[in-house]
């Protein structure tokens, strides 16, 4: 059974119907707050000044006439901001030395009265530097490549059996190298903080998909009790990783409003600022190898990756993870090797790991296909695994084949001649292409959640307060949540009032990881059970209960993922070589659907991401010194609406009792994983030309 929903649909917002937005009204008039917006009283304006130099040290700071600017209350410096007194990572710890780990980094800042005074008089500051060679470009055969401790969470080599010589043995093979490059985030609300120290305690208002993790953050940096520190969120347009962890800017309003307590500093990043400070997905060399019988069943699979990274700090991409989940193979390697850079450090990046590798882990499969003369939808259903080819667990729900089908019959592939370079319409080379799409399921303990009932009085119905501190970054928290503390209190959600975003509500897990539904999720219901437990159906007035989210135990017993298949149409003219997208397809399998309107916009934009790293993003960074050549939106190009064409998503239902009490999986980022692929898959069967790295455009056609 498939399930589909027409936008704009609205039952009666039960728990796994369609519910339009809550916060919809406030946001579409211009009354939802976000951080930059917060009340601040006499603000002073902050503007950095970032390193023109990729790696050494500042010789000199001359503040002159940066100070003498009308408005200008102060000028911070290495040698003069405020200290930081505890822990930071070396991103966060702005102005608290002259040394220059990348170019953009602050090693000044002004604060003044208004932004147009701090903005000219940060022109003004002469910085002069005593410059060390650097390296800013990435080459996937430098010497100081190395095995990083961890990517993101998992172990950054497995191997079963032996790989190279079932390899070397296959009547089939596939050896070939795929990259992709620098990713920036660019969500439309930049990165925005407003500070005020009051005595030892600090506010902070920032775009946040974690306000508890900031406060943690921050009471360590500076040296003060986790209750000293109030972060609050009630809006963040957009995190996807970014504004997961605090970067320098978030840190520099801090420092900055130590040096005026009692005032407000306020700060939003510039296009340029996002590009050098908040983070990136990194480049990855891809050399994926498959060894298959001539009936396609894969004997062995390697997936090895060298990735950019940063000599500051590390991060490594799980970029070849996606491959230890997908296909049963008997014999398996992936590996991870980093390449330190004098560049910002990498980050989270929707799908971290997952978008980059299936890039390289689904085109190879489709060469595997085309080698064999087997359909690419057949050949991933013939390699379909029985467990967790991983873990060797069984699966709590799998439906990727259910997937697979069910985008086949939708989008006609029966029909599709699988011979290359065969379809030629009005000047436009056309053909399809598809890739699967994983991931991981699991879930954060240690949210909690506060149930308050209030007697609505004179026979009105009573009002249920609901509070977690999680955070709504655009995927519709708010509403999603307040249906399910409906539906596990029994009543409507019209009687549910709930408050997220604040660290004075009860702790909540990040937005991170498609992982926030389920995890507070789990606290509300937990919440909801103690009060009807308590009360009944029947509560007095001032009734109240909480619950905490404890740990998922059959996430040991259990391997738990989404799945999903992207099936494109791509077109190709054959004298220009530009590319279109003219049809898109998404089916997936991601669990209980609990709002199928928001679902379907996830779904939808992880899609449109997906194809915006297909055909546009690159990340371009001057080699000679450092910096970011396409630091704003003019030239870091992403996919605009001329970009897509008729795009579809649908799902299979899945009844899935391990993964948590509401039985839902994240859908935040299954949506781009997998489409790259599809599409430099469709391209090649539309001409017969192998694209092996992104973004794919006009030049990889011309003269092919």
């Amino acid at each position: 059974m498939t399930s589909t929903v027409t936008p704009g649909t609205t039952t009666d917002g039960a728990a796994g119907t369609s519910h339009t937005r809550i916060e919809g009204p406030a946001k579409v008039t211009g009354n939802a707050v976000y951080a930059y917006e917060q009340d601040a009283v006499d603000p002073l304006h902050l503007r950095g000044v970032g390193a023109t130099v990729a790696r050494g040290r500042v010789r000199a700071v001359d503040t002159t006439a940066a100070a003498a600017v009308p408005g200008v209350v102060a000028v911070l410096t290495p040698d003069t901001a405020p200290r930081i007194d505890g822990s930071a990572t070396p991103e966060q710890t702005v102005l608290q030395s002259g040394e220059v780990h990348h170019r953009g980094q602050y090693v000044a800042a002004v604060l003044a009265e208004t932004a147009e005074a701090a903005r000219e008089a940060a022109d003004l500051v002469v910085v002069t530097y005593d410059a060390e060679p650097a390296t800013t470009a990435f080459d996937p055969a430098s010497p100081e490549a190395y095995t990083p401790e961890v990517v993101v969470a998992f172990p950054p080599d497995a191997t079963t059996g032996d790989p190279d010589a079932a390899f070397a043995a296959a009547p089939v093979q596939v050896d070939a190298t795929y990259r992709t490059p620098i990713e920036y985030h660019h969500p439309m609300e930049p990165h925005s903080t407003v500070a005020r120290w009051d005595g030892d305690h600090l506010t902070l208002f920032e775009a946040s998909q974690a306000v508890w993790s900031a406060r943690r953050e921050l009471a360590q940096m500076f040296g003060i009790g986790d209750d000293d520190v109030t972060v609050v969120s009630p809006h963040v347009g957009g995190g996807f990783g970014t504004k997961g962890t605090l970067h320098g800017g978030s840190v520099l309003a801090v420092v900055a409003a130590r040096a005026v307590p009692g005032r407000s500093v306020k700060l939003a990043l510039t296009r340029r600022e996002m590009t050098d400070l908040t983070g990136y997905r990194p480049a990855t060399v891809q050399r994926v190898r498959l060894g298959a019988g001539t009936d396609g069943r894969l004997h062995s699979l390697a997936h090895d990756v060298v990735e950019s990274g940063a000599r500051m700090a590390e991060f490594g991409e799980p970029t070849a993870v996606i491959s230890r989940h997908l296909y049963a193979s008997p014999h398996r390697r992936t590996s991870h090797r980093v390449v330190p850079l004098d560049l910002s450090t990498p980050t989270y990046m929707r799908a971290p790991g997952e978008a980059p590798g299936s890039f390289g882990a689904e085109s190879a499969l489709d060469e595997l296909a085309v080698a064999l003369g087997i359909d690419p939808v057949e050949l991933r259903i013939r390699n379909e695994p029985d467990v967790d080819p991983d873990t060797g667990r069984p699966f709590s729900s799998r439906n990727l084949v259910a997937c697979l089908r069910r985008g086949a019959e939708r989008f006609g592939w029966a029909d599709r001649d699988p011979r290359p370079r065969t379809r030629l319409v009005d000047g436009w080379w056309h053909g399809t292409g598809v890739a699967a799409a994983f991931f991981p399921t699991f879930a954060m303990p240690g949210s909690a959640a506060a149930i308050r009932y209030s007697d609505g009085g004179a026979g009105a119905p009573g009002r249920y307060r609901v509070d977690i501190a999680a955070a709504d970054i655009g995927q519709g928290a708010r509403t999603v949540l307040t249906q399910i503390a409906a539906e596990a209190l029994g009543v409507p959600p019209a009687q549910v009032d709930l408050n997220l975003g604040d660290t004075g509500l009860p702790h909540a897990t990040m937005a991170g990881g498609s992982a926030g539904t389920a995890s507070w999720a789990t606290a509300i219901v937990e919440a909801a059970d103690r009060f009807r437990d308590k009360w009944g159906t029947d509560p007095e007035d001032a009734a109240e209960a909480d619950g905490v989210a404890g740990h998922n135990p059959a996430m040991a017993e259990y391997a738990m993922g989404a799945h999903g298949a992207h099936f494109v149409e791509v077109a190709v003219h054959a004298d220009t070589g530009e590319i279109r997208v003219p049809r898109m397809l998404g089916v997936f399998a991601a669990g209980r659907i609990l709002n199928p309107l928001t679902a379907r916009s996830q779904f939808l934009g992880g899609m449109v991401w997906g194809l915006s790293m297909a055909l546009h993003e690159e990340g371009v960074v001057d080699p000679a010194r450092g910096h970011v050549v396409n630091h704003d939106l003019a030239g870091y190009h992403v996919a605009a609406n001329a970009d897509v064409g008729d795009i579809d998503a649908e799902w299979v239902d899945e009844d899935d009792p391990h993964v948590n009490p509401v039985g839902a999986k994240g859908i935040g980022e299954i949506g781009i994983v997998g489409v790259a692929a599809a599409v430099a898959n469709a391209a090649h069967h539309a001409t017969g030309v192998r694209v092996r790295s992104l973004p794919i455009t006009l030049e990889h056609f011309l003269g092919a």
